[in-house]
């Protein structure tokens, strides 16, 4: 498996958890917390329109040319 290391800041009882559940699984506590990170993933689907919703009105100096000067066929 190819991994890139990362390093996140856990509070000391998260640690502490963390560690707890390693050790009672017989693995590191970078698997567990791979395990989490994957179970969070497989069950959060981001929503798309909350995306679209906090982007609307973003550009508010953009120059939108009027219906007027467009070109119709």
């Amino acid at each position: 498996m190819a991994a890139t290391r990362t390093q996140v800041y856990l509070t000391e009882e998260q640690r502490q958890r963390i560690d707890e559940l390693a050790a009672i699984e017989g693995v590191t506590p970078a698997e567990i917390v791979r395990r989490a990170i994957d179970a969070y993933f497989s069950s959060h689907v981001p929503d798309a329109s909350a995306s679209f919703s906090r982007a609307f009105g973003a550009l508010t100096d953009i120059d939108v040319p009027s219906r007027d000067e467009w070109q119709r066929v």
